[in-house]
This record gives C-alpha cells, structure tokens and sequence, in this order.
C-alpha cells in the first residue's frame, strides 16, 4: 500500500509557485493556518449513512479515533492506514504525549504536525522512530530543542525538512542539516539561529530546490553560498530586514532560479539588476521593497517571467509602459502603489493574465475598461479602489473570473447585477459594498462559491435565505450584520461542507446553536459580541462538532474568561477558546477582517 496516501511532498511544483505571493488576497475570513490545514489534506468527516458508501479506509480511521485511547500501537497496521490516523489526530487537536507513542515504529512517511503546540523532544524521538521510512518532517512553534533535533539523524532519507519559529534550536544543531543528503526542501522561517555561517553548511546540498528563510534576522552576507546548489530553484527571505542590494549580487549566479521571493525595505532598483540573466525565473515577489517603475527596465528582459509582486512598493504611472513587454505574465500585484488609470492602459496586451491585484490604487471605472480583454482573466482585486456600480459593466465579459473582490464602499445591489454572468466565481468579496437584501439574490447565479464575504451590515435573515443554497459554501462571512438572528443559522443547516463561519456581531443566542449541529466539518465558527455562553458553545464542541478547533463568543466576564481557559487546558478537542466582551447590546462593531 506504500504512501499513497501520505501528504505531497512535491512543494516546488511549477503550475503551484505561479500564484505564490498572491493567493493570500482571497479571505479575510479566518486565519492562514485554518486554510493550511483544511488546504493540506485532512479527512473530511462524511455521515456514514445509506446514501454515502465510505472507504474501508475511512471505516477505519472513524472507528479507531473514536476509540483512541484503547489502543497502544499502529505498527501492525499498513503504513496508509496509520498516516491517515495520524494525519486526523493531527487536525482534529487530538495528538497528546499518550497517543503519539502509537505512532512509534509505523514506518511513516510524514510528520507534519503544521501549527500544533504540543510537539517537544519526546515527540521527536517517535518521529525519529520511523528510521529510512521518514521523508518530510514539518513543525512549526515547537519546544523542540537541540537534542529532540539531533534524533532526526536516524533518518537519513528525509527530503523535506521544515522547523518554522523553532527558536529553541541552535545555530550549531542547525549546520548539521548538511548531514541530510537528500534534502530536496528546507525551511526555517523566524529562526534567529539562521546565520551567514549556517547558510555556508548548505552548499553541500546538491539537491535542494526549496530554501525559505524567512524572517531570518541574521542571513545577510550568506548568499554567496547558495551558488554553488545546482538544482536550486526556489529561494525565500521575506521580511528580512538585514538583506541589502549587495546581498542581491551573488543571486545572479544561480541561474536555476524560477522563484525569489525577497521583499525587503533595503532592496532597490540597483539591487534589482542583477537578476538580470536569471533566464528561468518565473515568480518575483518584491513586496515592500524600495523599487520604483525603472526597476522594470531589468524585470522586463526577464523572458520566463510569469508572477510578479510589486505591491507595496514606489511605483507610479511614469515608467509602467514597460509592463506592456512582459508578455508572458499570468499574475501581476501592483496593490498599494501610486498608481492610476494611466497605468492600466498598458496592462490591457497582456492577454495570459490570469490574476491582477490593484488593492488600494486609485483605479476608476475608467480605467477597468482596458482589462475588457483579458479574457483568461481568473483573479480580481479591486478593493478600496474608487470604482463604481457602473465600472462593473466592464467586467461583465470576464467570464473565467473565479476570484472577484470587490470591498468597495461605492459598490450596491445595482452594481452587483452586473456580475450575475460571470457564473463561475468561487471567491466573492464583498465586505464593505453596500449590499442589502434585494442584492443578494443575484448570489443565486454562482452557484460554485466555496467562499463568500458579505458583511456589509444591512443584511437579515431574509437575505441569507438567498445563500442556503450555495451548497458549496467552505467559508462565510456575515459579520457585522446586526440584524441577524437564530433563524440565520437554521437556514445554513444545509451548508455542509462549511468549515468557516463568522456570524459575530449578530443576534444569535445559544438557542440558535442546535442547527450548527449538523456542520460536521466546521473548523472555526466565530460568534464573538453574540448572546451566547461558553458552556453551550463548550457542548456543541464536545458533542457534535468534534472538528471544532476556534471558537470565539462573547458575553461574559474577565473572571469566567479565566475559569474557561483554567478548564480547558485539559481539553485536547479544543485548540482556541477565546472570549471577549460583554454582549451585543451596547457594544460598538468589531471588524471582522482578517489580520
């Protein structure tokens, strides 16, 4: 049976990093890590009832998690079956230090345990147990220390490696990654540990394609040996405040490059010429960097360019005519720059553009009528732009748009009737348009919607009567609606494949909580500045939402904050139990935007 089951492992995947450095622009519902987990694979709970025939695997995996604690070990059973459960425990917050000694000797293929708090040294000696079986190992935040790192040595056919915010392993541990021949992926994000002279045990690693150091403070001065890693095609330093326009230099001589992501406060237009050559690059990401428009001057001889992010920069109009040369791009963010139309008249010959992101320029309708074009068009950002309802029309021919935000106070039911042809949209934004109940029933016509952000404030249980159908609903946001109330929730009953939902700010009372029942594969529900109460909410997790690892809720006290959180520690099916605030009356709107 293998590790046909077991995560991918092929994290460098060219039709993949295209996006990269976009993507995070769909949701402002929930936190990164909630898609992460969802995104990487985890087992969706279905009924098992007489109209769903689940696997025999599935079968397996229901029946042993339910009696965990009745078992000591899976090393009897198939190597499959044994990552499904550990990929489930994982996800559903219930590893502890007594079932992670069950995985001891199953011959696993991979160790992610993602975000998970709980994984120490102990942890690392089961991890280590899987001998040559072991291929990837990914932590994030852990109390691992030099030695639980020093176990990993038994395991010398790991090809990817990843310990982000691990800061309690050493700079001398860290050089011992050299001893890992097979390395194919690499990350140590947020470490201070990462140094130049760390960076200088890798050019051994002649099979590394991905390297992320990212928000490492002390890398400056250590790309110089990079060059020498043949195969090295993916390199990332975001947000490392140390990285000058001479650390840029060395990069020139990996031509194997296709993605850098390297956005740094430092980094300027000199910086930027020497990727000049760098022939195979296809993604770009210099978000936050110091460039300005003669930076495209270099970009554009880059032939192989696809991604490029230039957002948060020194951009403006004079200059961009030089966007008309890459051709061959797919995705462009220019969000949060001194742009304007002018800009976008250039814009309109790249017709294999899939994603653009104008987040915060000053784009009018005016200046969408150049986008009309681009018909492979997919993603589209136009928040706190100055388009209108009437703009909209120019948007009206993008029939491959699946990603549209529109967080536009000028945006209304009027404009929103404009859209009903682009049926294919699976992400809709439309948090701060003015959206009544009479504009959502144009939601009827997109019918693939996996996320939806609807938070303008003048819905009620009327409007969400026009959602109940969009049965392919993973993530709803409806905060901010204070007219909401029980009824609201009784009609989501059919949404079952929502793993996130935001009703915060709204009239929901505990007595609306049983319609959530049948949301089996809710992650976080968000219920903050509601009249609900920890212990109804503590029941619904206990008893019929065992994926429920977030929730927040409101009216109570400082004090019985700290009476639920004392009871909980103990309580592995919780990951987060967070409340705030005394209620819905009286409070002032909470945004509800993601971080």
């Amino acid at each position: 049976m293998g590790g046909a089951c077991s995560l991918k492992r092929d994290v460098h995947d060219d039709d993949n990093i295209i996006r990269r450095g976009f993507s995070s622009r769909r949701f402002k519902i929930g936190r990164s890590s909630c898609l992460e987990s969802f995104l990487l694979g985890r087992g969706v709970d279905c009924p098992l009832g007489r109209s769903n025939c689940a696997s025999l695997m599935e079968l397996c995996v229901h029946r042993i998690r339910k009696d965990l604690d009745k078992y000591n070990s899976f090393s009897m059973l198939p190597r499959d079956i044994s990552q499904l459960i550990f990929n489930n425990l994982v996800y559903s917050n219930r590893l502890s230090d007594d079932s992670i000694e069950a995985f001891r000797d199953c011959a696993l293929h991979d160790m992610w345990t993602g975000e998970y708090k709980g994984v120490k040294d102990n942890w690392m000696d089961v991890f280590s147990s899987q001998g040559s079986s072991l291929l990837s190992v990914y932590i994030f935040g852990s109390k691992v220390t030099d030695f639980g790192f020093s176990l990993l040595k038994n395991c010398p056919n790991l090809q990817a490696l990843s310990f982000d915010c691990c800061d309690r392993i050493s700079e001398q541990r860290i050089k011992q990654v050299s001893g890992f021949a097979n390395l194919t992926y690499l990350s140590f994000r947020k470490c201070v540990s990462v140094t130049a002279e760390v960076m200088k045990a890798l050019s051994s690693l002649d099979k590394l394609v991905k390297l992320d150091f990212k928000r490492c403070p002390q890398i400056h001065g250590g790309f110089v040996h990079l060059q020498g890693l043949p195969k090295l095609e993916s390199l990332s330093v975001r947000c490392c405040q140390c990285i000058m326009d001479s650390d840029m230099q060395p990069l020139a001589g990996i031509v194997s490059l296709k993605e850098l992501q390297i956005t740094c406060l430092y980094i300027t237009d000199y910086g930027v010429s020497y990727l000049r050559g760098l022939n195979k690059l296809v993604v770009l990401n210099m978000e936050g960097s110091h460039v300005t428009t003669s930076c495209l001057d270099t970009i554009s001889e880059l032939p192989s360019l696809q991604s490029l992010n230039l957002n948060t920069c020194c951009l403006r109009d004079d200059g961009c005519e030089k966007f008309s040369e890459l051709i061959e791009l797919k995705v462009l963010n220019l969000g949060f720059n001194h742009i304007t139309d002018e800009c976008l008249v250039h814009l309109k010959g790249l017709t294999k553009l899939e994603g653009l992101d104008f987040d915060s320029c000053r784009i009018t309708d005016d200046g969408l009528a150049h986008l009309s074009g681009l018909k492979k068009l997919e993603d589209l950002n136009l928040k706190f732009t100055l388009v209108t309802d009437d703009g909209l029309k120019m948007l009206s021919g993008l029939t491959c748009l699946k990603s549209l935000n529109l967080d536009v106070r000028q945006i209304t039911d009027s404009g929103h009737a404009f859209l009903t042809g682009l049926t294919g949209l699976t992400h809709l934004d439309i948090f701060g348009a003015h959206i009544t109940d009479s504009g959502t029933k144009y939601l009827t016509y997109f019918r693939y919607l996996q996320s939806l952000d609807l938070c303008g404030g003048t819905l009620t249980d009327a409007g969400v009567d026009n959602i109940k159908d969009l049965s392919s609903l993973m993530f709803l946001n409806l905060s901010q609606n204070q007219n909401l109330t029980d009824k609201t929730l009784e009609l989501l009953t059919g949404l079952k494949l929502l793993v996130y939902l935001n009703v915060s700010n709204s009239c929901i009372t505990n007595d609306g909580l049983k319609y959530l029942k049948s949301l089996k594969n809710l992650h976080t529900l968000d219920l903050e500045y509601c009249n609900v109460t920890p212990s109804e909410i503590k029941k619904l997790q206990d008893n019929d939402l065992l994926n429920l690892l977030t929730s927040l809720h409101g009216q109570t006290s400082i004090a019985e904050v700290s009476i639920q959180q004392e009871k909980q520690t103990s309580n592995s099916s919780i990951h987060v139990l967070r409340i705030t605030g005394t209620g819905n009356n009286g409070n002032p709107a909470r945004s509800a935007r993601r971080r």
